[in-house]
């Protein structure tokens, strides 16, 4: 009788893995210590930087969260037999969160130096940006899951869908911005990330996974047409708006129910409460997943 029900070909994928993923991650160390103006050992060891430890953490996250689910959607033996396509979709996953991280940078929190911060040991900061990192990694996953891409044709509406949530992150952002200033007697939420308050930081990771995986719950239900790019911006805009507004409706209850009589834009906002800005970052995230395992097809 065998008690060990490993086969080869699963100790050949996690060694393909493995070694897709230690290679990908000495890129990205030497990206972050360029970044950081070669000094990513000072900043972590010396400086005891907890902001560049959470951002670099993050990103080493998102490379093997990234590669573990790849391999997992592809075979061993197409990896084996056609390496290319592999190292294409590798490529291009990796592309996508990165066009991702730069949008949300450069665009839609255009007035809030995240990378500057950072090494200012500004951990706020450093939740905010791996939030959407960690976001935009999901939705990219989502989307290689929706297309399956096969082609130019099918390349290009994967493209489009990427711009069109992005433009569904920066339109939630806008409201988060909004909603913020309405109860700080119009005070800048990008401002205030840096004022390093952590539990802000905490909140906006949170909403910003959240709904992420709220997206990625919606690409879980529609139906991919082949080629039809109206049809599949159409459905794609229908199912994650519908997931987008489940997500804030959810919440809002479990809030009410879990934290009653709390003022949790006081306690996050003005009190630091990291405490109430976990509970909403569990609350977020546990929905979005809820939302995933409700509606996957």
């Amino acid at each position: 009788m065998s008690y060990l029900s490993l086969s080869n070909t699963s100790f050949i994928a996690i060694a393909i893995s493995f070694a897709v993923i230690c290679i990908t991650i000495f890129c990205l160390r030497v990206v972050t210590q360029i970044k950081a103006k070669q000094a990513l050992k000072d900043e972590l060891a010396q400086h005891d930087n907890f902001a560049m430890g959470i951002s670099f953490a993050s990103e080493i996250s998102v490379v093997i969260a990234t590669i573990a689910f790849l391999f997992d959607e592809i075979s061993v033996s197409t990896a084996q037999s056609n390496p290319l396509k592999v190292l294409i979709i590798i490529v291009l996953l990796f592309t996508f969160i990165k066009v991702g991280h730069l949008i949300h940078r450069k665009w839609i929190l255009h007035r809030f130096n995240e990378e500057a911060a950072i090494l200012k040991q500004n951990v706020c900061a450093a939740l905010v940006d791996s939030g959407m990192l960690i976001a935009n990694c999901i939705i990219a996953l989502g989307l290689y899951t929706w297309t399956h891409t096969q082609g130019f044709s099918n390349l290009l509406i994967a493209c489009v869908s990427f711009f069109t949530l992005q433009g569904m992150f920066a339109l939630d952002s806008k409201i988060r911005e909004h909603r913020f200033a309405k109860a700080n007697q119009g005070a800048s939420l990008q401002s205030n990330f840096n004022l390093e308050n952590t539990s802000i930081g905490i909140r906006y990771a949170g909403k910003s996974i959240g709904l992420a995986l709220a997206v990625y719950a919606g690409l879980s239900s529609a139906a991919f047409q082949n080629g039809k790019m109206v049809e599949n911006i159409f459905t794609l805009v229908m199912h994650c708006g519908v997931m987008w507004i489940l997500l804030y409706s959810l919440t809002y209850v479990i809030k009410i129910i879990s934290l009653p009589n709390i003022d949790t834009a006081l306690e996050i906002d003005h009190q630091d409460n990291i405490g109430v800005a976990c509970i909403e970052f569990a609350v977020f995230c546990a929905i979005g997943y809820l939302l995933i395992s409700m509606f996957s097809l």
